[in-house]
């Protein structure tokens, strides 16, 4: 039977593939999403209209208790990926980073500590907490190492969920994907900046091209929320998802460029250089829990994944800034 769910941050971009993946599913979805003047549903916006029509939303600020609470109320399953996750951002005001990521993390936790009918809150986690990979690959027992204010932020969100578990037998699990990509990411992410210039513009501008990340398709991660949800042995926990395997900046470049069919040159723009002590230079994912917990593992190839991405981009590049740099 479907569950009563809440997600936040659903008008984001996987907040939205969650809601629609929860939806077609058969469960009840609240998606709560920062109010602004425009009306502005974010990615909900885009959804097919089926799926739209079953979606009650609510507006608010993970700021603002009360909001979270109204939120919260009657819901069984809460999905917490609302937060600023740009790193960039995070440079320039790390406290309001702070004050949405840890202290809204604190609002939802505290909302649903109040609830007398919740059964799972998913906390959203990130790889950029374990810092540069120390070892590879990256398991669940890596040291935490936050090189940048976001990174730091979400370090302490999780540490306030595990303590809410420990102190108050709160049914909360994290989820820590590996960098995820997909249709309706932003160009804040490197997939969409790359294939958004390549399709328009002669040259491309990025900062480094020799951190490795391992790349997840976001439809897999999706799964990888649900899934986790359901899964009572991963209560209590933190579990890692992601395709483990790597490749450099430079190679995801060169991949690109073979499935548009173009030669990308790529000029160093400074700006996008992140600080020496900043920069993470591998992260690797170190998988066997998930899959042991609640077998979890990537249905796309990174092919597939690219391909499909770089038709939504296609299709939809009017909504970026190619000559400019999205923070």
């Amino acid at each position: 039977m479907g569950k009563r769910v809440l997600v936040t941050g659903a008008g984001g971009f996987i907040g939205s593939h969650l809601v629609e993946l929860l939806v077609r599913e058969g469960h009840e979805v609240r998606a709560f999403i920062r109010y602004n003047g425009r009306d502005d549903r974010g990615h909900i916006d885009r959804l097919s209209p089926d799926v739209q029509k079953q979606i009650e939303v609510s507006r608010g600020d993970l700021k603002d208790p009360e909001a979270v609470r109204a939120a919260v109320h009657n819901r069984e399953w809460v999905f917490h990926l609302g937060a600023l996750i740009a790193i960039p951002y995070s440079y320039q005001n790390p406290l309001d980073v702070v004050q949405t990521n840890v202290v809204g993390t604190g609002h939802v936790l505290d909302a649903a500590r109040a609830s007398d009918c919740i059964e799972r809150v998913v906390l959203t986690s990130t790889s950029e907490v374990y810092g540069t990979a120390q070892y590879v690959p990256i398991d669940e027992k890596h040291p935490l190492h936050g090189q940048s204010p976001y990174a730091g932020t979400k370090i302490g969100s999780d540490a306030l969920g595990i303590s809410y578990h420990r102190a108050f037998k709160m049914p909360v699990t994290i989820l820590r994907p590996f960098n995820t990509f997909g249709p309706r990411q932003s160009a804040r992410a490197i997939i969409p900046t790359i294939i958004s210039q390549a399709l328009a513009l002669p040259k491309i501008r990025l900062g480094s091209l020799d951190p490795r990340r391992d790349l997840t398709y976001v439809k897999d991660t999706a799964r990888g929320f649900l899934a986790i949800a359901q899964c009572d042995a991963a209560i209590g926990q933190v579990v890692n998802i992601g395709r483990g395997d790597d490749l450099t900046i430079g190679e995801l470049v060169e991949k690109i460029a073979a499935i548009i069919g173009k030669t990308i040159v790529v000029e160093t723009d400074q700006a996008r250089v992140r600080p020496a002590a900043s920069e993470v230079g591998r992260l690797l994912a170190g998988t066997a829990l998930a899959q042991q917990l609640f077998d979890w593992k990537p249905a796309y190839t990174l092919d597939q994944a690219l391909a499909e991405t770089i038709d939504w981009v296609r299709d939809n590049l009017h909504l970026f800034r190619v000559d400019q740099y999205t923070t």
